[in-house]
């Protein structure tokens, strides 16, 4: 069943807060830029132009047609997306979560039994569920290349720190030298940031993860 006063949260509410002039950050410091691509930016568009000659209420009437066409389309592949992928989803990572202690007994490392859009969900989740200790890395199989990564959990969702980055001796190395490194065999690669790797098989992956652990 969908949950509409979810809904409001994921759509409805910044439309309402644009509309009432309401900040989306409690600073007066100026933007380092302006969004003009939201939804609330494009149905304003859609007004008559100031240098249109024909002002009249027929005109106003077609501009409003097709600003619902507009909103209606959004609203509609809104639904959609957080009703087919968005909450299934979350409902995985849940999952997840739950048995992340049978993967291993820190508590600190997650495997998606399937892929699937998990970062935000995670931290949500964390946060709901008074997750302790807070999860580190999360594993994943990579049907492309038929392997396995492994990726440190950043501190936020829009940051690019991890909270446990790969160990700095494991950055930037690949294949052979990286498993010599690491002495876990199968390693692919471990990113120079450190905030993502991988491995040939699962098994490989979770040493990895649960080495980078303990350093």
């Amino acid at each position: 069943m969908f949950n509409w006063f979810f809904f409001f949260f994921c759509f409805y509410q910044a439309i309402d807060a644009i509309d009432n002039g309401i900040n989306q950050f409690d600073t007066d410091k100026p933007p380092k830029y302006v969004n003009n691509t939201h939804i609330s930016s494009r149905v304003g568009r859609l007004n008559l132009d100031w240098t249109d000659p024909d002002q009249s209420p027929e005109k106003e009437n077609e501009a409003f047609q097709r600003a619902m066409a507009l909103a209606g389309s959004e609203f509609l592949e809104s639904v959609r997306f957080h009703a087919r992928s968005w909450l299934p989803a979350r409902s995985i990572v849940m999952e997840c979560i739950a048995e992340r202690f049978d993967i291993d007994p820190s508590g600190e490392i997650m495997v998606l039994k399937r892929f699937c859009p998990w970062k935000l969900h995670l931290f949500e989740l964390e946060a709901e569920l008074k997750v302790e200790p807070l999860i580190k890395y999360v594993l994943y199989g990579d049907e492309r290349g038929k392997q396995w990564r492994v990726q440190a959990v950043a501190v936020s969702p829009d940051s690019f720190e991890s909270r446990k980055p790969l160990p700095a001796q494991w950055r930037g190395l690949r294949d052979d030298e990286l498993s010599k490194e690491t002495r876990i065999s199968g390693c692919v690669f471990v990113h120079m940031s450190g905030f993502i790797g991988g491995n040939q098989t699962y098994e490989g992956a979770l040493v990895m993860a649960r080495a980078a652990l303990k350093m």
